[in-house]
């Protein structure tokens, strides 16, 4: 936690940059049009059509998501109580977590099958608010990581022959309620999975909640009273690192539709780099607190798992992705749109239209001058960035004398 306070004075300056920045112009994605439309949910008539604009909203839509709002944290702090019969979803969770291994975790499944608490949970999911069924998603995801479960897809039939069905059953119940069939996976593990210390005195933005408040996990993966484990902290760290890249989410849509050639352009890009640079910094700063936490072999293999499903890659990595265009490989190993199939699909789709509408600045790869330069550089720095975020996983999974390259 000490990195925090010392962060946020570091992020504060980024942050007045990026905010001239975003002031250069009109945000692109937002401008009126067609394009525009398609990127908000909104529909726009067609110019002649003598339908006014009021006439063709849908009041009964849910409002598009706003990564420059928050990012991609959930927009009110994640529930941290569970009541009534989701209680015991909520035990489950939490004994599945500090369970000594993956047979211990599964026994604890089985015994909620047998006294039929599975299949009371799975008759009252409909119930939930969306609220709380994200919640509900965040302790599945904790038991079925914990299980070894997470590469499941829990409608298919060969998961049966693997998996509890009941659990399985109520694990679909909840996906097809939040409408997201792969949550099982960092974004749900780690930002819905932290809650402030102490109750904030005045309602705040959730990215500046997430930034300036000492946070702790809801479901612990050690035990209560003993210190938080490298996983934990990693989860926290990501959470963290959402929350201080809200600057990057704001770049990302003042550089959508931008000609390479606009004078805002290296302007943004710079900020950009300025922006990642903190970000790795933050990453430094996380990193011996998270060396010195203690770890079990278990959650060694719960990182392993979602490593190799490519489950680990946090959403503000993506986001600074889908601007600059790196791809190749990363933690988990696979494709853009397979590392974002973890995330819910408004998310998705704000990652695809950024891929769309950044193709103009990413032609800056194959020019030569100092505009390109630039570019070039907020390339390196996103690297650089990537590959800090690796280390520290790889200092949780595996504990190692100096897992970081010196700092740029």
């Amino acid at each position: 936690m000490g990195g925090t306070a010392m962060m946020t004075t570091a992020m504060d300056e980024v942050a007045a940059e990026a905010a001239r920045a975003t002031e250069a112009g009109p945000r692109a994605v937002t401008a009126p049009g067609p394009e525009a439309g398609a990127r908000s949910g909104v529909p726009i008539p067609a110019p002649g059509s003598g339908i006014p604009p009021a006439a063709t909203a849908v009041p009964a839509a849910p409002a598009p998501h706003d990564p420059c709002a928050h990012g991609f944290l959930p927009e009110r702090p994640p529930v941290r109580s569970m009541i009534g019969t989701w209680t015991r979803l909520d035990a489950m969770a939490r004994a599945a977590a500090v369970a000594p291994d993956r047979e211990a975790a599964i026994a604890l499944v089985e015994r909620a099958r047998r006294d039929d608490e599975l299949a009371a949970l799975r008759q009252r999911v409909s119930r939930l608010s969306l609220r709380n069924a994200e919640a509900a998603a965040m302790r599945i995801a904790v038991v079925a990581v914990s299980c070894g479960w997470c590469g499941l897809d829990p409608q298919a039939p060969a998961a049966r022959q693997v998996a509890d069905e009941a659990f399985l059953d109520l694990w679909a119940a909840i996906a097809h309620r939040i409408d997201h069939d792969q949550f099982v996976a960092l974004p749900t593990l780690a930002l819905h999975n932290w809650a402030p210390e102490r109750k904030p005195r005045r309602h705040i933005p959730i990215d500046q909640l997430a930034r300036t408040e000492a946070l702790v996990p809801i479901v612990r993966w050690a035990p209560e009273g003993q210190p938080l484990s490298r996983l934990d902290r990693l989860m926290l760290a990501a959470t963290r690192l959402e929350a201080h890249g809200i600057w990057l989410f704001r770049l990302a849509e003042t550089l959508a539709g931008r000609s390479p050639d606009d004078c805002s352009t290296p302007t943004a890009l710079r900020r950009l780099v300025r922006v990642q640079h903190a970000l790795r910094a933050q990453l430094h700063a996380e990193a011996a607190e998270l060396a010195a936490a203690p770890a079990t072999p278990q959650q060694r293999a719960v990182l392993g798992a979602l490593a190799e499903h490519g489950a680990l890659e946090p959403p503000v990595l993506q986001a600074a992705d889908a601007v600059l265009g790196i791809g190749g490989r990363r933690v988990g190993e696979g494709r853009r749109q397979l590392l974002r199939r973890h995330l819910p699909a408004q998310h998705r789709a704000w990652l695809s239209a950024m891929d769309r509408h950044c193709a103009p600045v990413r032609t800056l790869a194959h020019r030569g001058g100092p505009d390109a330069a630039v570019y070039r550089e907020a390339q390196e720095s996103l690297i650089a960035l990537r590959r800090t975020y690796t280390a520290l996983v790889q200092a949780a999974a595996r504990p190692a004398t100096d897992p970081f390259p010196a700092a740029a």
